[in-house]
């Protein structure tokens, strides 16, 4: 994730992600078929930690609500944090090979699922695609070169979303 935020994904190759691994290049291969499902894995690794992490920062709260803000501000945090790296990771989706399920993407749809539903939702299935497909476009909203929305502003129109205060 580092050398894709600081050199961008084309110039950064499978060899020098070994190389920072201090891995060998076929082992990474072994288990990723390409940079591609690998910088999506990571991604979603770093979403799951990120989110987990501030779900269960203290004060530590079951409340529903608190977990909903908390789970919105660390998504968009990350856009924040680390655009050329999240801006990499949707353009990615976008493309041709498009979302990629794996073990880390797995962990951060329970994280979302579970907050759906401690927020008391009486249709997760409905409603966590739905905050899933919010948090997405929320997050190109803030990165799309030349046409980027206000963090504050879309902070504010899901915590509105969700009657949050």
């Amino acid at each position: 994730m580092e050398l894709v935020d600081t050199r961008g994904y084309e110039a950064t190759t499978l060899g020098d992600i070994a190389e920072r691994a201090g891995s060998a290049r076929g082992l990474i291969s072994y288990y990723f078929p390409g940079k591609r499902q690998l910088l999506q894995s990571a991604v979603h690794r770093l979403m799951h930690l990120t989110l987990e992490e501030a779900l269960e920062r203290e004060p530590r709260t079951e409340d529903g609500r608190e977990r909903m803000a908390r789970a919105i501000d660390a998504i968009l945090g990350l856009a924040a944090a680390r655009p050329t790296l999240m801006r990499t990771h949707m353009a990615g989706i976008l493309q041709a090979e498009g979302f990629v399920q794996c073990p880390e993407q797995q962990r951060l749809a329970f994280l979302l699922r579970d907050t759906v539903t401690r927020y008391g939702s009486e249709d997760v299935d409905t409603d966590y695609p739905m905050l899933r497909a919010l948090l997405m476009g929320a997050v190109v909203a803030v990165l799309l070169p030349g046409a980027q929305m206000p963090l504050a502003r879309l902070r504010s129109e899901l915590f509105h979303r969700y009657g949050l205060d």
